[in-house]
């Protein structure tokens, strides 16, 4: 490999602009001149010569260490083959942390404009200022920051909470340009002030149980390092809290930025502040004249009837930034790549996201309603049926179906979201998105006779007000919102009163706001299920051990047993994804085979969504039935437990134990 032509005046500009930062020229002087005087007070007349400048330059450790900061290894990239060089590489998709203790090198292309934004540490998180600091070794709660620009997602390593937290690290982060053809050339100053894309931060709190809580959610305006001559700068930013805290102060990050290489013509900051407050004034005007368009729409549907006061229409939803947006907004179409195999995966994988209502502080009759950014979503790991109702719309609008959310009430009357997908024959579907279970609809007709049999209904829905997705919004205006009468024919304007797809593109399009924060994408799970299976169920082992023998119990594992439990939790993993149970008959008789004659066996599957041995050990003995398992008594008494684990994008996990055990029955 040798350096193309057209690459050496890039490689000639990196290093000219490494060595002005530097300050490499002012070195050379006082070192010529500090050699200049020796000489001048020295007794010989010879003259200086390049080889002596060069000599003194090397004696003072200049050249070595201008060598040692390039870092030449990092940048193998320069030398490029000649397929490599008629195919440019792509702009970075998104990022996968699979190590979570070492750093990772990245090759940089000359060609491409990074920012670097490194996180220098935090202060005034004042709600851990009594929090004592941790021994080492010690089990504490922690902090991790999140971070998603661009379709590029980082994380911080978890340190623990504090005052004044040490997050300490650097995330290089490209910027690209987005036009067609255009992704591999370095953007220019003027292109990347056109970049309202801000750095969307998530701060997350993990505690000693593995509970995570929502610390934050800021959206990073970075640009501000576009006026900096030395193309960088420092900023204090502010986090402030979430839900009803959005007006407090969660505490204050220092965030250095830097762009690389530098501009060489720096853009003015009074241009800047310029372009962002444009872009305020273009957005404020979008969502002025949405709201004035949603009014009239609304004074038009109860028009139709008064009744329909009463109707779950929700047009607008707060985040956990207590901005009010368009629920259109939280959908988009999203594609998982190769990390979901299909709808029935993608719906699997959303109801593995625990369900949890925003906390509240205080009491009070009503149910506290925050939608989340998707980022604030997968980070947290968890969040109400509204963030798993819009996260699997998106994913089945990514895998090409008509996808629709729809928002109403269940039994008594509790209020609640699902999703609806209609098939090209006109059938109707139900997704359950905390369950994943599907349910086909099939509406009764009010007007058919008295003996003619009614289908009845399989879901748990009661009322639907409204249904909604990316571009559409569809308020109910039938005389019943009953589930079970409605008519899901969108067409029939007559049935479903729907805004405008211009009006709602305006505000709720990609891009078409500064306030919409970006749509991040899937990452791939990080974790070897096989060694989190392993180690899950040795801790398993111990814990049933221990409790055996507290009561007074020997233990005898049956390992031939416990292997063959196996084919049983894939089966359970598989119907729960597909809907399609198989392989019984081979576990049944496999199980026939190992159990002797005179000889009863007796399992009890389990399933979990997270990783804490002690936390489902005591979930299990709750049930009579484990419990009678696990305690067994009687004649040659021999137990076996296996564990699954399975991951899904974003670490989500489903685990299956199944403990069992075979003895002698005695008369």
């Amino acid at each position: 490999m040798s350096l193309p032509p057209e690459k050496a005046p890039e490689l000639k500009q990196i290093i000219h602009n490494h060595l002005m930062k530097i300050n490499i020229h002012d070195k050379i002087r006082e070192v010529l001149a500090e050699t200049v005087r020796d000489d001048t007070s020295s007794t010989h007349n010879q003259p200086l010569s390049e080889k002596d400048f060069l000599h003194a330059l090397q004696r003072r450790g200049i050249i070595d260490s201008v060598m040692n900061d390039l870092h030449f290894a990092q940048v193998t990239s320069w030398l490029l083959t000649d397929e490599e060089i008629q195919s440019p590489p792509k702009p970075a998709t998104h990022y996968i942390d699979k190590d979570e203790i070492q750093l990772r090198k990245t090759n940089i292309d000359p060609c491409r404009r990074y920012l670097y934004l490194q996180v220098l540490g935090g202060k005034a998180f004042l709600e851990h200022l009594q929090e004592p600091e941790p021994f080492p070794g010690q089990v504490c709660s922690t902090f991790t920051l999140y971070m998603h620009f661009r379709n590029q997602r980082f994380r911080s390593k978890p340190v623990p909470c504090a005052c004044e937290p040490d997050i300490k690290e650097g995330f290089l982060l490209e910027v690209h340009k987005d036009e067609i053809g255009e992704g591999s050339r370095m953007a220019d100053g003027t292109t990347m002030l056109s970049i309202c894309d801000p750095v969307h931060l998530v701060l997350i709190k993990t505690d000693t149980s593995s509970e995570t809580t929502l610390v934050s959610s800021h959206l990073l305006d970075w640009r501000t390092v576009l006026s900096s001559t030395s193309g960088k700068t420092c900023i204090a930013v502010e986090l402030m809290g979430v839900g009803s805290e959005c007006k407090v102060p969660a505490g204050i990050m220092t965030v250095s930025l830097e762009l690389y290489p530098p501009l060489t013509e720096t853009i003015s900051p009074d241009i800047i502040t310029t372009q962002q407050s444009l872009e305020r004034q273009r957005a404020a005007e979008k969502d002025r004249l949405f709201l004035v368009y949603a009014k009239q729409w609304w004074r038009e549907f109860l028009e139709i009837r008064p009744t329909h006061q009463s109707k779950m229409v929700k047009i607008f939803a707060q985040d956990e930034n207590g901005v009010n947006r368009p629920v259109c907004s939280y959908v988009r179409m999203l594609r998982a790549g190769r990390l979901l195999e299909g709808p029935r995966q993608a719906a699997r994988f959303v109801s593995l996201l625990a369900q949890e209502k925003a906390p509240v502080v205080g009491s009070g009759v009503g149910k506290h309603e925050q939608w989340c950014t998707l980022l604030a979503f997968l980070c947290r790991g968890k969040g109400d049926c509204e963030d798993h109702a819009t996260l699997l719309c998106s994913l089945l609008l990514g895998f090409g179906l008509d996808a629709y959310v729809c928002v109403g009430t269940k039994a008594k009357g509790a209020p609640h979201t699902w999703v609806l997908t209609r098939g090209t024959d006109g059938s109707v579907t139900f997704w359950e998105s905390l369950t994943a279970h599907r349910y086909l609809h099939q509406a009764i007709d009010p007007d058919a006779p008295p003996l003619v049999q009614q289908p009845k209904p399989s879901h748990p829905y009661r009322t639907v007000g409204c249904v909604f997705n990316h571009q559409s919004f569809l308020a109910n205006c039938q005389p019943s919102d009953a589930v079970e009468l409605c008519i899901f024919d969108f067409q029939n304007q007559s049935q479903w009163k729907a805004m405008s797809e211009e009006a709602l593109k305006s505000v709720c399009s990609p891009g078409s706001s500064t306030s919409l924060p970006p749509v991040p994408p899937l990452t791939a799970p990080s974790l070897d299920p096989a060694a989190a299976s392993n180690q899950l169920e040795l801790e398993m082992r111990y814990l049933i051990s221990e409790h055996r023998k507290d009561l007074d119990l020997a233990t005898v594992w049956d390992d031939h047993l416990s292997y063959l439990l196996s084919s049983a939790l894939s089966a359970y993993e598989l119907e729960r994804c597909t809907g399609v149970s198989c392989g019984n008959e081979e576990f049944q008789d496999a199980v026939r085979r190992a159990v002797p004659d005179g000889h009863t066996f007796k399992g009890f599957p389990i399933h979990f969504l997270h990783r804490n041995g002690r936390r489902a050990f005591a979930t299990s003995l709750r049930s009579p039935f484990c419990d009678e398992i696990i305690c067994c008594r009687g004649d040659h008494v021999r137990l076996a437990v296996r564990v699954r684990v399975f991951f899904y994008p974003e670490n989500t996990c489903a685990v299956w134990v199944m403990f069992a055990c075979k003895y002698r029955s005695v008369l």
